[in-house]
């Protein structure tokens, strides 16, 4: 375990939300899981989302997610925004705006296209602003748009 690792506090739907993340996400494990019991459901675990560690607890009611706090989906291309975003979609999530979606569990995601952390990586601002102001509006990311706004700046 690295010397620092997110906790989600689930109510209780720890067990289910390791499912669909390590079914999602490539490179995802389930390395541990307490029960309630011998046959009682899961109360914690030690998981795997995508290469990244992460602990989680049934805790109840007493703790809910909110959009402070995001997990940053880092995406080849636009078919891969696609696929997670449709993946998520599908299992119940909600679509915010700028790429965010909050799923089933109310943990919110980040589904961005490395290529939007390039374009507004360059240099010349107005090209920034113009990628920034395309971006804004969407609610998924669409690299075609974003490049446009780019290439018109």
């Amino acid at each position: 375990m690295s010397k620092v690792t997110p906790f989600l506090m689930f109510n209780d739907q720890l067990e289910a939300a390791i499912a669909f993340y390590t079914a999602t996400f490539p490179g995802s494990s389930i390395k541990n899981v307490a029960h309630t019991g011998k046959d009682g459901p899961i109360t914690s675990a030690e998981f795997v989302i995508g290469g990244q560690s992460f602990m989680g607890y049934n805790g109840g009611p007493y703790f809910s997610f909110s959009q402070g706090f995001s997990l940053f989906v880092d995406c080849e291309d636009q078919a891969e925004v696609d696929e997670y975003w449709n993946k998520l979609v599908d299992a119940g999530a909600t679509p915010s705006q700028c790429g965010w979606i909050t799923d089933q569990f109310g943990v919110t995601w980040q589904i961005v296209p490395r290529r939007f952390m390039e374009l507004i990586s360059d240099q010349d601002p107005k090209k920034v602003q113009a990628v920034m102001e395309a971006m804004m509006p969407m609610v998924k990311l669409d690299v075609a748009a974003l490049e446009k706004a780019y290439n018109q700046a």
